[in-house]
């Protein structure tokens, strides 16, 4: 898994669902699921939507391990 993220945990502390976020940064229920199932890394883009709509930094939700580096 070459991208760890914290999404599934961020949703739950704004009591969000995957369809609701994704309309709001522009994704799909599909992809917020994806990504959260580390199936899916999302581009620059996407990941700054996220971000933004939680208040927080990229990095805070989206973790490179050591083994990818």
């Amino acid at each position: 898994m070459p991208l760890e993220n914290r999404l599934k945990e961020f949703r739950a502390k704004k009591d969000i669902n995957q369809q609701d976020l994704g309309k709001l940064v522009g994704a799909s229920r599909q992809t917020i699921s994806l990504i959260e199932r580390g199936d899916y890394s999302p581009s620059v883009t996407l990941a700054l939507k996220i971000a933004q709509y939680f208040e927080t930094s990229v990095e805070e939700i989206f973790i490179l391990t050591e083994d990818d580096v």
